[in-house]
């Protein structure tokens, strides 16, 4: 009787290509949102070269993708950029191949533009749109600067209601930081997290209260999964299957539930901009900033790493605290003195 070939028994269970890209996002803790672009991009290149394994390419056929996305595609240079990075992650990190053209592949330049921002009436006019889980969340973005997936995935226990504060954990770049709760949503909150607890405990008779918990703090620490604490501030209406564990358990709103209120209320007010959810953490900076907040307690509350990023919300302002007027605007103030002047001695000699 012949014996099974080694090779071959191990080659049957090596997990698939796409299988271990997968693997390799969760060893890494990058977001299940990072993961499902990272295997799309990497699916669409490999279609794209008829189905050659990568191992058989290089860097013509990454070029020659990348350069098909530009011309072709007419994709925006982020999105190229966003592929680029999925086959980099292939290579070095699932293929562990660290080629020498790794380093040479032309990322596209990303046009320099400034970010876009509400009026502090427009801020105003969007948030009086919104009532409650929304107006708190749209209230959380424009008076902390959470980004929104930041906003989403906040825990109870990350809100400080003694200090004013929300710990953001995990941010971008996987950095915590602290930031601004607005005084005004504290009771609001208070009252909303009420209601939010009796979800919980109800959900919890019913035998689906745990939630997803960071890292492997789940297999540490067996019930912090039913804890209070630990439960999404703005949960879902109802249970779903995660997509990792397979659980079904209460995870946190979808991101549209908020972006498609934004874009609602753009459209309803008319305000003639490309805003968006993200439009309330670049107004928060701008504003702060025209406040005569220091720049570098605005870097931190951000999260920036460099302040040269928070230098930006500068251009956007007026410059220098409004002190900076139109030249025409001096000549036609000097004119229409000039024309009252006249009317004024007209009517005299009349």
């Amino acid at each position: 009787m012949s014996q099974p070939n080694p090779s071959t028994s191990a080659d049957t269970a090596k997990p698939k290509l796409l299988d271990q890209v997968r693997n390799h996002c969760r060893l890494r803790h990058l977001a299940l949102s990072t993961e499902k672009q990272y295997v799309q991009w990497i699916r669409r290149f490999i279609l794209f070269h008829n189905k050659r394994h990568p191992l058989e390419m290089g860097k013509a056929e990454v070029s020659s993708f990348l350069t098909h996305l530009a011309v072709e595609g007419h994709v925006a240079a982020s999105t190229q950029n966003q592929a680029l990075a999925a086959l980099l992650f292939l290579y070095r990190h699932v293929l562990e191949k660290e080629f020498g053209w790794l380093d040479d592949v032309v990322r596209a330049k990303k046009p320099k533009r400034l970010p876009v921002v509400y009026s502090i009436e427009e801020a105003r006019m969007m948030l009086d749109e919104f009532v409650g889980r929304r107006w708190l969340m749209a209230m959380q973005l424009y008076g902390g600067g959470l980004r929104l997936m930041e906003c989403l995935r906040q825990r109870v226990k990350d809100l400080d209601f003694e200090r004013l504060q929300v710990i953001v954990r995990d941010g971008k770049g996987e950095k915590d930081r602290v930031t601004l709760l607005p005084e005004a949503i504290v009771e609001p909150l208070k009252q909303y997290l009420a209601q939010v607890r009796q979800q919980h405990e109800r959900a919890l008779r019913e035998g689906y209260g745990g939630v997803e918990l960071p890292y492997a703090l789940e297999r540490k620490y067996p019930n912090a999964t039913r804890e209070w604490g630990w439960q999404y501030v703005f949960p879902a209406d109802e249970p779903s299957v995660d997509p990792r564990s397979g659980v079904r358990r209460r995870h946190h709103l979808d991101a549209s539930f908020l972006q498609k209120a934004v874009r609602v209320a753009v459209l309803k007010l008319e305000l003639n901009k490309p805003a968006g959810c993200h439009t309330f953490r670049h107004s928060f900076a701008t504003h702060l900033l025209a406040d005569r907040v220091d720049i570098r307690t605005v870097q931190e509350l951000l999260g920036h790493k460099d302040v040269r990023t928070t230098q930006i919300y500068t251009h956007v302002l007026k410059l220098n605290g409004y002190a900076v007027k139109s030249p025409a605007d001096k000549l036609w103030s000097s004119a229409l003195k000039l024309h009252q002047q006249d009317a004024a001695d007209n009517h005299k000699s009349a």
